[in-house]
């Protein structure tokens, strides 16, 4: 699959943001060792979500683009598509929670989607999806478990090991798994020693549970602060694309998600919502202990003023 992570990269060429990479002495100086950032706060929609959803319905054939796409998101997939469909002149169709935060369904609006609402208490947002896909003819762009999407949002990662070399360690958000799966693709590609590592809330630990048990594990609804890993679990794709390439997978608390939040604030002047800011809560609660040159992945920054301040001001 790392071919097809290189595929995408060149595909992505010209329309996704070479993301910056970015250090703190500060935090340096914290844990003992060097730390960087791919900053994909700082990507087109203000996620990874971009990569994988240019790279798949990119290569859809003119019938499929013409009978428009579908997909089903709490958010930053959501805006992924919607602007990949506005860019192409296709028409985008969301499933989206009624809880999902006010500015992702915003941004999904402005960038021209129709947006179906669902209560997640009461409703399947993939049984939804399936039924509006079989009754429109629509092309079903799931938000993590397609191999293109994967691939996609392995060229996140490809990129920062292409600019800094070689890392001991790279830490990585795990909602469904596309962004972590792709992104130990990428790293058994370009630095075969790194030891790669899947990061998610205590609350939404079904994929570390999966991870450590080799069976698969879901947890509905978790009461999490990180908004992008309420998916209730890995896919089929993604969750053989873990075992296989993932070294390990570990949790942090919401309490340790704030903070990491808050440091990233006021330390590096980065807006980062909680999901992205999984890896970096990590080292600082010492979830995984740092050793070496270490890469962390901040996926997205699409968080909205309420949450933020609350956050601010714990």
């Amino acid at each position: 699959m790392f071919e097809q992570v290189q595929a995408a990269k060149e595909r992505l060429k010209g329309y996704a943001n070479v993301t910056p990479i970015m250090a703190s002495r500060t935090l340096n100086r914290l844990v003992g060792d060097k730390v960087y950032f791919k900053c994909e706060n700082l990507q087109r929609i203000g996620a990874f979500k971009f990569r994988g959803a240019f790279n798949s319905i990119s290569q859809l054939s003119k019938a499929e683009k013409a009978r428009g796409v579908i997909t089903y998101s709490s958010g930053n997939h959501a805006q992924a598509v919607a602007l990949v469909g506005q860019m192409m002149n296709i028409q985008t169709t969301i499933v989206m929670p009624n809880n999902a935060p006010a500015t992702k369904r915003a941004a999904t609006q402005e960038y021209g989607a129709t947006i179906v609402e669902y209560d997640p208490d009461k409703a399947n947002r993939e049984d939804i999806a399936k039924e509006l896909e079989a009754m429109n003819g629509y092309t079903m762009i799931p938000p993590f478990d397609h191999k293109d999407v994967v691939a996609g949002q392995g060229t996140a990662a490809l990129e920062m090991f292409e600019e800094i070399g070689n890392l001991d360690m790279l830490l990585v958000p795990c909602g469904g798994g596309g962004l972590l799966s792709g992104s130990a693709i990428s790293a058994k590609g370009m630095s075969p020693n790194c030891r790669v590592i899947g990061i998610e809330p205590e609350l939404a630990d079904d994929a570390t549970r999966s991870f450590q048990t080799k069976k698969l594990h879901s947890v509905k609804n978790p009461p999490t602060i990180a908004d992008g890993t309420r998916t209730p679990s890995l896919g089929k794709i993604t969750f053989p694309l873990v075992l296989e390439y993932v070294d390990d997978m570990k949790t942090v608390s919401e309490e340790a998600i704030i903070e990491a939040v808050k440091f990233l604030f006021y330390r590096m002047k980065l807006v980062v919502e909680p999901s992205g800011a999984l890896g970096l809560a990590a080292l600082l609660s010492r979830a995984v202990m740092p050793k070496g040159r270490i890469g962390i992945i901040l996926s997205g920054g699409n968080i909205d003023s309420a949450t933020m301040m609350t956050i601010l001001n714990s």
